[in-house]
């Protein structure tokens, strides 16, 4: 049992899997397309990595505003949320993903990857920062329903 943490952008799918113990997040791929409303082979390849990697529940950004509000990206994440529902019958949660992108640029700058190579790398680390938030709060949900 993983968890599949996806980064949905215009053009990318940056892609993170969890480790079977569920607590760390590692960056595996990411899924490019050349139209955004193309999304046939980008479900595709997520069901294939669903399987290889035995995947039951997935992560997916919520691309807020930093104010709090919605824009279309809110929109197109919503469907692609549900395409992936029905598609591949898993439950699809929902995590704010605001600063991500920023970390995962920060985090590359820090490891010395030089700019022009950054974008191809953002997005998959982004998918880790979502996966990594996720899977650490239910971490501590689970550990403080045992305190209770």
């Amino acid at each position: 049992m993983r968890i599949m943490g996806l980064d949905f952008g215009s053009k990318t799918v940056g892609v993170a899997i969890s480790d079977s113990l569920l607590v760390t997040a590692q960056g595996i791929e990411i899924i490019r397309r050349k139209e955004e409303n193309k999304l046939r082979k980008t479900l595709a390849r997520i069901e294939e990595l669903i399987l290889e990697y035995d995947v039951n529940e997935i992560v997916l950004g919520f691309p807020k505003h930093m104010n709090g509000t919605e824009g279309i990206r809110v929109e197109l994440t919503n469907e692609f949320k549900e395409k992936l529902e029905r598609r591949t019958g898993l439950p699809v949660m929902l995590w704010d993903e605001r600063l991500t992108t920023v970390a995962a640029d920060r985090t590359m700058m820090e490891a010395g990857v030089r700019r022009e190579n950054r974008k191809d790398f953002v997005d998959m680390i982004a998918a880790v920062f979502i996966l990594q938030g996720y899977l650490d709060r239910r971490k501590n949900e689970i550990t403080q329903a045992e305190m209770d």
